[in-house]
């Protein structure tokens, strides 16, 4: 039985959450799934394109950001101006899509924040929802954002997926939800480009690899790296920090100027190389610049950094783990699924550069432990983060909404 599912993903550069998808949907083809893409215009598209049977694009998608980090307050009310731009785009695109395919199985969106494209979807196709949870929701339940999502929730979405028992703390008690932890295809797709080589193998030799694997985002803590390398230097530990990413949307002039005094601003490319300079730290803090090949980039480093403020492990943390690396997390209390504080990394506050700088050097002083680290982690990743084994999990969820759907 071939099963036609439409995805939903209006994020458009590709980041944490397409990969997962495209990971996901890679696995779900030879399963009998026939997929279909509704997307927002960006690089994600090139690597959907490789999996799906048609893909529609989107100039914008309109979202609803009620996550724990971006939900609207203050000046960020303006955002909802974003996504009125966006809502014709997005329904003309829905439009295209039941024209084009008249009929699909199961809607599937990639992020609770695109529920609104993802009611339409339903309504137009008359088809089950299922609802990808990535983020940390916002879990005040006296807000009453959060109590008419729940309601939404419970009343249009047939079933919901957590990545992990993070987020899944974070959604209502009596929500349809089924934890599928994410996945990463271990083969490497061979080396990097030649410069990308031969800049990682110019590193010294004795040096410890600390890296950062993401988009050079303020709210992935990559300020509070520089600010730990300048710190690290002054101790005359031998580190190197690798920095591998890039930026996906390059403001300039007024837009850029105005995004920052607003607190919107996520990118900083300039901003990240100046400090650096300032610092004198090119010694010891490397930007690499963005590679499709990162299994080959975990392979060489020996802690990861994850920094980030959202107050969770992301992709990148059992991403490193397949490569028997430990990682050093901002999170508070993560669950165990994805990662646990001494024994498949170190857990810091966030926004705390001291704390960071303190974690790499006793990654640094502690080889033996380090290694420790390393191997759980290793096991940690295989045991819940295997790519067969999490599709078919995700197959079962096509299937019992259908059946829930035809009764």
């Amino acid at each position: 039985m071939t099963l036609k599912i439409l995805y939903i993903d209006g994020d458009g550069p590709m980041g944490g959450a397409s990969r997962s998808l495209f990971e996901a949907v890679s696995r779900l083809v030879g399963l009998g799934v026939s997929p279909y893409f509704l997307v927002s215009a960006g690089t994600a598209s090139d690597f959907y394109r490789k999996v799906s049977n048609e893909l529609v694009e989107t100039r914008g998608m309109s979202k609803f950001d009620n996550t724990r980090y971006g939900y609207y307050r203050g000046v960020r009310w303006l955002i909802v101006l974003r996504e009125i731009f966006h809502a014709p785009f997005m329904i003309s695109a829905l439009l295209r899509a039941k024209r084009k395919w008249g009929t699909v199985d199961v809607v599937h969106v990639n992020e609770f924040v695109y529920i609104l494209p993802a009611l339409l979807a339903k309504w137009l196709f008359r088809a089950p929802l299922v609802v990808h949870v990535r983020a940390l929701a916002r879990d005040q339940q006296d807000s009453r954002r959060v109590r008419m999502l729940n309601w939404v929730f419970n009343r249009y979405v047939d079933k919901v997926v957590a990545i992990d028992g993070n987020v899944r703390n974070t959604l209502a008690p009596d929500l349809p939800i089924e934890i599928i932890n994410n996945s990463f295809n271990t083969v490497s797709s061979g080396e990097p480009a030649p410069e990308f080589v031969e800049r990682l193998a110019a590193l010294d030799k004795q040096s410890l690899k600390v890296g950062f694997v993401g988009n050079l985002h303020l709210s992935k803590g990559v300020l509070e790296i520089v600010e730990a390398a300048a710190l690290i230097r002054k101790t005359g530990r031998k580190i190197d920090f690798v920095l591998v990413g890039g930026i996906t949307i390059e403001d300039k002039g007024f837009k850029a100027w105005l995004l920052s005094k607003l607190g919107f601003a996520q990118n900083f490319g300039s901003e990240i190389k100046r400090l650096i300079h300032e610092g004198q730290l090119e010694d010891t803090l490397h930007l690499m610049g963005p590679t499709l090949d990162i299994k080959y980039v975990y392979d060489r480093l020996d802690v990861l950094l994850f920094p980030s403020h959202f107050d969770a492990p992301g992709r990148p943390v059992f991403e490193a783990g397949f490569s028997s690396v430990p990682s050093i997390v901002a999170a508070e209390n993560p669950t165990p699924d994805t990662f646990v504080p001494n024994e498949t990394g170190l857990a810091i506050p966030a926004r705390n550069p001291r704390a960071l700088a303190d974690a790499i050097a006793y990654m640094y002083d502690y080889p033996q432990e380090r290694e420790r680290m390393g191997r759980n982690a290793h096991e940690l990743a295989q045991q819940n983060f295997m790519p067969d084994t999490n599709a078919k999990k995700l197959l079962s969820v096509y299937k019992s909404v259908l059946v829930k759907h035809h009764d």
